[in-house]
């Protein structure tokens, strides 16, 4: 024994490393056969494969430009995660941006912008705009709520997100004034921090499942009892990232706190499938909607991805000659979102957001039924610009997903299916979400929204309006071509918002509905 270790201590650091490259290329040669690269180049095949895996970040910080990456550019993220810092979010010298390109928008400003005096309730605080219209007024729900921001956090669930995240989002949108869209993975203790609260579920019914997998109304209204929070329910009937497809949760991943929020069973895999159990058709499903309206006294809506426009057609045309249905229409964009998804999916099934939320806002205006609606936009309108456009189309609130990722501290490393987020965002590694400082990410998030619905406001002014709202087709245009031939929003999408009955600031601050941290019922 004695002889062998002196033996290896007479190996130099260089016979050491030379070891070890012939026992990885003997490997290589002989062992292995899942890598043709390594077996025809060994060792060096390995600095290949490498390089491919940093690939992303290397693209990401050092050659991508400022407007190139995708989802969200790096001019993006820096606005977010500067807003939500309480930094500078200004830029010089000029935009970089291509304001030549095709489809760039322009929000026609006024010759004299609106002016707000010392008694306007904006004066002493910019941020606070309320939503325009009230969830579920129309159809006399007992309980109807205005939410008291235009920007909220858009479905999201804990099981996706990590404790802390939903935690941070939580208690961010208590200090904002805004709201919090459960996602479908039910209601945890991390959703119960003081915000208000959108309970939303999809074919799963998680939190509300039934033992055979189905819907139960008993769960949901002794769940809407215990939590007085909870202002409005979202039935979803897709998502942007993967409409008309189902998904699984590994049996793996249920551990004993997501099987009892869940209510589903420990270590066994859980189906979602692509249909709902409670209804399957148009007519059943507007029953579904008033059964658990009439059930809870809350304000019942649907949120889905927008392709073929037969079974909306049908939807609106009941609502119309009934006078019954959804309080509020969410619509998610194709772009994609949170959900992992398989590329087919996330590529090319659903229309992008702008061409859905047109289609389906045409097909309600025809029928005289945009009044009693409240229309919610998904799909990357976390920026007062988008947003300004989305209200000339027509929405009357904005649901942010990965914007409100970003604010607490998402890098976009576009590994969310992967449980590996270094940000401890998207997993359940308790290692990683130890990096998150709920206090301070709920704060960051919260003056992410204040900054948000300060600068949608400004713009709001320089166009000649009190409230976003009030912003219509003609108040934005979009680059086809050189400026003779660009065209408003009138002419691109062929309609023109429906007016918005709309008072002033102060009714909203009155109205007795008003959620959120400003006033609650």
């Amino acid at each position: 024994m004695t002889s062998i270790i002196e033996f290896l201590s007479t190996i130099t650091w260089w016979q050491w490393l030379a070891s070890c490259v012939v026992i990885i290329a003997i490997r290589d040669i002989f062992f292995q056969r899942s890598h043709t690269i390594s077996h025809n180049f060994p060792v060096v095949g390995h600095i290949r494969y490498w390089l491919e895996s940093i690939g992303p970040e290397m693209r990401q910080y050092f050659v991508a430009n400022n407007r190139e990456e995708l989802p969200f550019n790096r001019i993006e993220r820096g606005w977010i995660y500067a807003s939500a810092k309480k930094e500078n979010n200004y830029e010089g010298f000029g935009t970089d941006r291509d304001i030549y390109a095709h489809q760039h928008i322009f929000i026609n400003n006024a010759m004299m912008p609106y002016k707000v005096d010392d008694k306007h309730p904006t004066a002493k605080d910019i941020s606070f705009v309320p939503c325009a219209k009230v969830m579920g007024a129309h159809n006399n729900r007992k309980r109807p709520y205005r939410p008291a921001s235009i920007i909220n956090v858009s479905a999201m669930s804990f099981g996706s997100l990590s404790a802390k995240a939903i935690e941070s989002l939580n208690k961010g949108v208590k200090i904002a004034g805004a709201y919090h869209n459960t996602g479908e993975g039910g209601l945890s203790p991390y959703h119960s921090n003081g915000g208000d609260v959108v309970f939303h579920f999809g074919t799963g019914y998680f939190g509300v499942r039934a033992e055979d997998g189905g819907f139960s109304m008993e769960k949901m209204v002794k769940l809407v009892t215990d939590n007085p929070f909870i202002r409005a329910i979202e039935v979803k009937l897709s998502q942007g990232a993967k409409p008309g497809k189902g998904g699984v949760l590994p049996g793996a991943k249920i551990t004993k706190e997501i099987a009892t929020i869940r209510g589903v069973e420990i270590g066994k895999d859980v189906l979602s499938p692509p249909n709902h159990k409670a209804f399957s058709n148009v007519p059943e499903l507007i029953d579904f909607v008033e059964a658990i309206a009439e059930a809870t006294g809350l304000p019942v809506g649907i949120k889905a991805a927008i392709g073929k426009l037969d079974q909306w057609e049908e939807l609106a045309d009941i609502m119309k000659t009934e006078n019954r249905g959804p309080d509020f229409i969410t619509i998610d964009g194709g772009e994609g979102g949170t959900g992992a998804a398989p590329p087919s999916f996330a590529d090319h099934v659903s229309l992008p957001w702008i061409y859905g939320f047109s289609d389906i806002y045409k097909l309600f205006q025809k029928r005289n039924l945009t009044e009693r609606i409240v229309f919610i936009g998904s799909g990357k309108l976390g920026f007062p610009a988008k947003a300004a456009m989305a209200f000339a189309m027509g929405v009357d609130c904005i649901n942010v997903a990965r914007e409100a990722m970003m604010s607490i501290g998402c890098i976009q490393a576009q590994v969310c299916h992967t449980n590996r987020c270094p940000a401890g965002i998207a997993t359940q590694s308790k290692w990683l979400q130890n990096g998150i400082n709920a206090p301070l990410k709920s704060e960051r998030l919260a003056q992410y929204f204040k900054t948000f619905r300060k600068e949608l406001i400004e713009i709001t002014h320089a166009a000649g309006y009190e409230h976003p709202c009030q912003f219509n087709m003609n108040d934005v245009e979009m680059n086809v071509d050189d400026h003779n031939l660009t065209k408003d929003f009138s002419q691109a999408f062929r309609y023109e918002k429906t007016i918005v009955s709309f008072k002033s600031f102060q009714n909203l601050k009155d109205c007795e509905y008003l959620g959120g941290s400003q006033k609650t019922n």
